[in-house]
């Protein structure tokens, strides 16, 4: 017997055209019956597709095919053989960051990031923060153009691109990753325990102003945030034997 699917497709036509293959193929399920959920699109469309699920509080597996451009988090696209893809997938558990954000005016914003919470400068000047883990000012100034924190999931997409290291999946790492860092010169970036409470204050607010950025959403005039994994809200990604994931985190460390 076949597992309830509930499909999920980019609106990119090359994604479309691939549900409408699948729909004519194989029964669906709404995502309120479902017990899989199959996504067809690149590795942002799954990142929509988590955050969905973490917004309606299901925790259903997502098994997804790349009709996109990189598909880091995708499988291969095929038409052929679902029912068996997803009785031998192997699954994967991500679990997602928690970032509760305090701006210039006092409000509050409380965001998951299955990648990565990101401090980008909101103009021409530098950014000045101040670093905190575990209620100890670890760096008391980081000039910058920003700085992040990301998951092992997220350590092969805008951390890699900022020389941030690669982590493996299950290493209960964080990254943290500055981004164009002027003081201190030296300074790299650090590797995290998953279990560490990060706090980021905004040095000069008023004068360099920064936003904080969950994934794809944007928090603006940040005054002070706070990270950590959010454990209680895990996601689980299913793979082919033959292209799981961690295989691929790891072998992007010999990538030229």
């Amino acid at each position: 017997m076949s597992l309830l699917r509930a499909l999920f497709a980019s609106p990119t036509e090359p994604a479309q055209l691939a549900a409408d293959e699948l729909r004519e193929a194989y029964d669906w399920v709404p995502l309120e019956e479902a017990e899989i959920i199959v996504a067809l699109g690149g590795d942002g469309y799954m990142l929509q597709t988590l955050h969905t699920l973490l917004e309606s509080r299901r925790n259903l597996p997502v098994f997804g095919m790349n009709l996109g451009t990189i598909g880091f988090l995708m499988n291969d696209w095929r038409r052929e053989g679902l029912d068996e893809r997803l009785v031998r997938a192997k699954p994967f558990k991500v679990s997602p960051l928690r970032m509760e954000a305090v701006n210039a005016m006092g409000e509050r914003f409380e965001l998951p990031a299955i990648n990565e919470v990101s401090f980008l400068r909101e103009t021409r000047q530098t950014a000045k923060l101040e670093i905190t883990v575990n209620d100890r000012v670890v760096l008391p100034e980081l000039v910058c153009d920003g700085m992040l924190v990301a998951t092992p999931a997220g350590s092969t997409a805008y951390n890699l691109s900022v020389q941030g290291p690669i982590l493996p999946l299950g290493s209960g790492m964080l990254a943290m990753t500055p981004i164009s860092p002027f003081r201190p010169r030296r300074w790299r970036g650090a590797i995290l325990p998953d279990k560490a409470r990060i706090a980021i204050r905004v040095l000069e607010a008023d004068k360099r102003p920064v936003s904080a950025v969950a994934d794809q959403r944007e928090v603006r005039d940040v005054a002070r945030v706070e990270i950590g994994i959010d454990h209680h809200r895990d996601l689980t990604l299913l793979f082919d034997p033959e292209h799981a994931l961690d295989d691929r985190i790891t072998m992007e460390q010999f990538v030229a």
